[in-house]
C-alpha cells in the first residue's frame, strides 16, 4: 500500500523538527544516522494528514511520544492510530517521562520490536 501525505504539512512538520521537545531530541539522537539496527528513521514524518514523531519505512514503523500535548486527546489519537494501522503500520508509543527518565528500557522495547519483526530487511549481526 502506497503512503501518501498532506503537502500542506511539510511546512509544519519542518516548524516541528525545528521546535522538538526534549524527549525527541533523546531518542532522535539514538535513532538518527542508522544508529538503531541500520534502520533509516525520519522524524515529523507526515503521513497521511497527520505527522507522526518517528517514522521508519523499511519497518512499517511508526513511533510516537505521548506528552502533555496529547492530555484529554485519547479519542483523537486512537483515530489517528487506527488509520495508521489500516495503512498496514504499527505504532509503539512511549511516555514522555519514560524517554527522559529510562531511555535504555525505550531502546530496549525499540529494539525488541525491531529484532522480531518479519521486515526487518537486513542482518542485525547475528
Amino acid at each position: 500500500m502506497k503512503i501518501y501525505y498532506n503537502p500542506k504539512l511539510k511546512t509544519l512538520s519542518r516548524k516541528l523538527r525545528n521546535n522538538s521537545t526534549l524527549a525527541e531530541i533523546l531518542l532522535w539522537n539514538k535513532l538518527k544516522n542508522r544508529k538503531m539496527y541500520g534502520c533509516q528513521f525520519m522524524r515529523q514524518k507526515p503521513i497521511g494528514d497527520y505527522i507522526v514523531d518517528f517514522y521508519c519505512a523499511a519497518l512499517k514503523l511508526v513511533i510516537e511520544i505521548d506528552g502533555i500535548s496529547h492530555d484529554g486527546k485519547f479519542p483523537v489519537d486512537m483515530k489517528r492510530q487506527q488509520f495508521l494501522e489500516s495503512l498496514g503500520l504499527m505504532i509503539l508509543r512511549f511516555n514522555d517521562l519514560d524517554v527522559k527518565k529510562d531511555i535504555r528500557n525505550v531502546l530496549r522495547v525499540i529494539e525488541g520490536w525491531i529484532e522480531n519483526n518479519p521486515l526487518t530487511p537486513f542482518n542485525k549481526g547475528e
